[in-house]
């Protein structure tokens, strides 16, 4: 009986609001309102720790903080791990009239000894490998979008397993306009601190091994993360202006390989301090690109 009488009157509360309304609000305990046309994306909790200590006039909405970043206003929304994750987000972003959505967070680099990367290094894909398994859930279900996206050969396809992986996987880009504002400023202020890279997402943190990262080597991918492509591929489909903006955290297969080794690089923290640099000097381009 108190069950029954709980859905009726949560039935009545929902007749008021759109089914849109109530996907935001399921997720981001919040109203699409209370959502900037500019959202940052952390995905670890000591980025979103940064950003948010950065906000001025702070507000906070369910799970959105709301505030001044350089002036400009913004919106940080906390994705946690994954592409399902940040598909979760970007669909919230989308029922919210964002514009704008910008991932800062960490990544992981691949050793190349022709192209040197190292832990704190400041990097922004200029293109998503789409390793994940959600782009591929979307593309069922939205398969005019494929005539709009890059595709090239899988570099992971091997012989003995060519009837289990797809041949070909999909390469998704950063907004042209967000990535020339960021470059600009870069070259001006931090004197090419920025490191433009081809970047894989993967699905599986722990399957990182020889033969997958000799694979990626082969293909110039410098860097893994486990958000980009979804960002990337959602932000094209929904008319969303999206942008990466990483810090190498660990070299896999290395001594700093994160998953391997307790050994910590001094250098991770001051790269999430670069790239927050980079991401506040770029802000007040970036709020014009809309």
């Amino acid at each position: 009986m108190l069950n029954r009488l709980k859905s009726e009157l949560l039935n009545i509360g929902l007749k008021f609001i759109t089914v849109d309304e109530k996907i935001v609000r399921l997720f981001l305990e919040t109203s699409p309102k209370n959502v900037e046309e500019i959202v940052i994306l952390p995905a670890v909790k000591l980025v979103m720790k940064k950003v948010v200590n950065k906000l001025e006039n702070k507000q906070r909405h369910g799970k959105v903080y709301n505030g001044l970043l350089n002036g400009v206003k913004v919106s940080v929304i906390r994705t946690f791990v994954g592409c399902p994750n940040m598909a979760i987000i970007m669909e919230c972003l989308k029922r919210s009239g964002v514009k704008i959505a910008i991932r800062i967070d960490f990544c992981g680099g691949i050793k190349n000894e022709n192209k040197p990367i190292d832990i704190g290094d400041v990097t922004v894909p200029v293109s998503a490998f789409s390793g994940d398994g959600t782009n591929l859930s979307y593309l069922f279900t939205n398969k005019t979008v494929i005539e709009r996206m890059e595709f090239i050969d899988n570099p992971l396809r091997r012989s003995f397993l060519n009837d289990y992986l797809p041949s070909k996987i999909m390469v998704s880009k950063p907004d042209e306009r967000i990535l020339e504002e960021i470059v600009k400023i870069d070259k001006s202020t931090f004197k090419h601190n920025l490191r433009e890279v081809k970047l894989w997402t993967i699905d599986g943190l722990f399957c990182e091994n020889t033969e997958f990262l000799n694979s990626l080597k082969k293909e110039g991918i410098e860097a893994v993360d486990m958000e980009t492509s979804s960002l990337y591929f959602l932000g094209n489909l929904y008319n969303i202006q999206t942008i990466s903006i990483l810090a190498i955290s660990d070299l896999p297969g290395t001594k700093y390989d994160l998953l391997k080794s307790n050994e910590i690089h001094p250098e991770i923290e001051n790269g999430i301090n670069r790239a927050l640099k980079i991401l506040l000097q770029s802000l007040p381009s970036i709020s014009k690109a809309k």
